[in-house]
């Protein structure tokens, strides 16, 4: 993962995505550079544009938190009814040790 974060730095600073670049990154990471990782990893992005895989991606991990809007919203509805229920329910147990007691 840390070779696919070096390529996304380097596309952010408008660097080369190069061995020598990443090899760096990877390096002032202080992660031990695998060369054979990094030209695999040259050699998978040759023709990727990072832009647009950037906003697939970003746009695929927003479809999940979009549909658990309705979700939280409908949980948050039921918040109350819980409450009122464990609030009678305490009573209960309350007037039921009373009992014992009185």
């Amino acid at each position: 993962m840390e070779y696919i974060y070096a390529a996304m730095i380097l596309h952010s600073a408008e660097k080369d995505i190069n061995e020598e670049n990443v090899k760096s990154i990877i390096e002032a990471a202080g992660i031990d550079a695998d060369d054979a990782r990094i030209k695999a990893l040259i050699a998978a992005l040759e023709d990727v544009d990072i832009d647009e895989a950037m906003e697939t991606t970003a746009m695929a991990a927003a479809a999940p938190a979009a549909a658990a809007a309705p979700a939280a919203a409908e949980a948050a509805d039921e918040e109350p009814e819980e409450e009122e229920e464990e609030e009678a329910n305490e009573e209960e147990a309350m007037a039921g040790l009373g009992a014992l007691f009185g």
